[in-house]
Parts: C-alpha cells; sequence; structure tokens
C-alpha cells in the first residue's frame, strides 16, 4: 500500500537527515506523496524535489511557521505556495535574524556558565533555522560539556529532550523562545504566495476549541492536521467532533525528525501510525 506523508524536517531546520536522505527513507516505506516542511525555511525543497524524482516520489511544497494569535502558540503548515516568491523568502529572512538573535544571546549566557562553545561553528552550520536539538549535539561533542551537563542534571544519560528543557526550556534557568510571527502578517503573506494553510497538531500546543473555530471562521486556516504523534485517538475524535460544521480539509504527517539513536521499539515517530488517506477529507485540495 502506497503511503503519504505530509510532515517532516531535514537537517535544514531541526531533523537529522538531509532532504535527500529523506526522500530515500520514504521510497524505502512506500511513500508515494510527501511535503518537507522545515521550520521558517525553504532552503531544503529544491533538493527533495530533485531526490523525489529520482524516487518516484510526488513531492509537494511544505514548510511549518511558529505564529501566535494574540498570546496563544500555534505551528502552521504551508502547502502548494509560491516557492519562488521574493515576499515570501523576505518574510524569513525576517525571522531567521531574530531566531539568531536569540539563539546568540542564549549560547553567549551558557558560555559565561563555564560551557566551552564555538559559537561561530554553530552559526556557520545552521545558517537558516538554529534548531536547539542541533545545537545540543554540538554542545555535547565536547567531553567538558558532557560531564558538566550529567552532573547539572544528575543524570548518566539524560535525554536530547531533558537537556533542552533544563538549559533552555526553563523561565528561572534561561527560556529560549521561538520566534513566532503574528497571524495577521500570516494572512498577509498567504494572500501574496497561495496555496493551503493548516493547523499543526493543535493538540501539542494545546488550542482551545474556540480559537479553532475563530481561526476557521475568519479564513486564517484551511484546516487541521488531524493525524499526528502528538494526538490521541480521543484526541483525533474530538478534532473531527469540532469541525462537523465547516468543509475544511484535513491532513497527516509523521513529525519525523530521524531515528532515536538509543535502540528501543518503536525507534522513530513514522513508526507510530499508518491510516487509509481516505479517512481524511478533501485531502485532495492539497495532494491532488
Amino acid at each position: 500500500m502506497p503511503y503519504i506523508d505530509l510532515q517532516f524536517h531535514s537537517t535544514y531546520s531541526d531533523g537529522s537527515l538531509t532532504p535527500t536522505e529523506l526522500a530515500q527513507f520514504l521510497a524505502k516505506y512506500n511513500v508515494k506523496i510527501a511535503a518537507l516542511t522545515d521550520h521558517n525555511t525553504v532552503a531544503g525543497i529544491d533538493e527533495f524535489f530533485v531526490a523525489c524524482k529520482k524516487f518516484k516520489i510526488k513531492p509537494i511544497t511544505g514548510i511549518e511557521i511558529y505564529a501566535r494569535y494574540n498570546s496563544e502558540r500555534l505551528n502552521l503548515l504551508f502547502y502548494n505556495f509560491d516557492k519562488n516568491n521574493p515576499e515570501l523568502h523576505n518574510f524569513l529572512r525576517r525571522t531567521q535574524i531574530q531566531r539568531k538573535r536569540n539563539v546568540l544571546r542564549a549560547l553567549k549566557y551558557w558560555q559565561e556558565k563555564r560551557f566551552n562553545i564555538n559559537i561561530d561553528r554553530i552559526l556557520e552550520q545552521y545558517n537558516k533555522y538554529l534548531p536547539i536539538n542541533g545545537i545540543i549535539r554540538q554542545i555535547r561533542k565536547n567531553p567538558i560539556n558532557e560531564k558538566k551537563i550529567k552532573e547539572d542534571l544528575k543524570m548518566n544519560n539524560p535525554h536530547e529532550g531533558e537537556i533542552i528543557k533544563y538549559y533552555f526550556k526553563t523561565r528561572n534557568r534561561y527560556y529560549l523562545p521561538e520566534t513566532r510571527v503574528d497571524v495577521r502578517r500570516l494572512v498577509k503573506l498567504h494572500k501574496q504566495v497561495g496555496g493551503k494553510v493548516i493547523l499543526a497538531h493543535p493538540a501539542k500546543n494545546g488550542v482551545k476549541r474556540k480559537l479553532i473555530n475563530k481561526l476557521l471562521k475568519e479564513k486564517v486556516i484551511d484546516g487541521i492536521e488531524i493525524l499526528s504523534p502528538h494526538h490521541t485517538w480521543d484526541i483525533i475524535s474530538y478534532y473531527q467532533h469540532i469541525s462537523l460544521n465547516f468543509n475544511i480539509i484535513f491532513t497527516g504527517g509523521s513529525d519525523f525528525h530521524g531515528y532515536s539513536k538509543y535502540p528501543q521499539a518503536i525507534d522513530c515517530s513514522w513508526r507510530y501510525f499508518k491510516i487509509d488517506s481516505k479517512f481524511l477529507p478533501n485531502i485532495h485540495k492539497i495532494i491532488g
């Protein structure tokens, strides 16, 4: 049975596989339609399209953008937009500059706390989106840093997520914010670049029913990513229920970032679920 996957990430944002390696991975698992949705960058799309042609995969233009509606956090997936639109690239460049400033402040802070960090090398390696997980991996390569991390967390083998939370997501220690864009700017961008906008894994961000209804009524979004490893069956049922009054698009994606470096039964999000696309109303508006 052929599969589709409309959300995963490459080394151009916070994934561990290159766009070419991703296409090879998808072909191995018989994925026939796929969208690379790196965070706030389209830098990997051309490479991905070339690789997909080689592996006979239909590529969909995609990106995941961090957004906010007033004080509410959102992740929005854009599909089938004009990836060459100059306004899109100006918009992304501004988000990348702000992200770089935020990350630079964070790295200088931990440098002052006796971490051995080559900031120039990190900034050089990630010249589009600066992923926290990639930064952590670079920092851990230094044995002195690794020892300090284990001492700080009081763990012999801390998980990457625990390290990120301890050093970058705790307000009384250090909090590195995502570069989130006001939804009103994204609505304007959407009119310029076209395509479809999907609310990504809403349960992960705790997006409430009232806000989802508002986003749909105001035509900020065209649909909801309903199938996600971040969603339980109850959550999927809930989003189906609250969307009954809207003729929207339902999508699904693995949010694949790469394999776990530790041996375990489920070693990546892609193994989490496989559901027939006939259960995704209006999906043809994205995949054709």
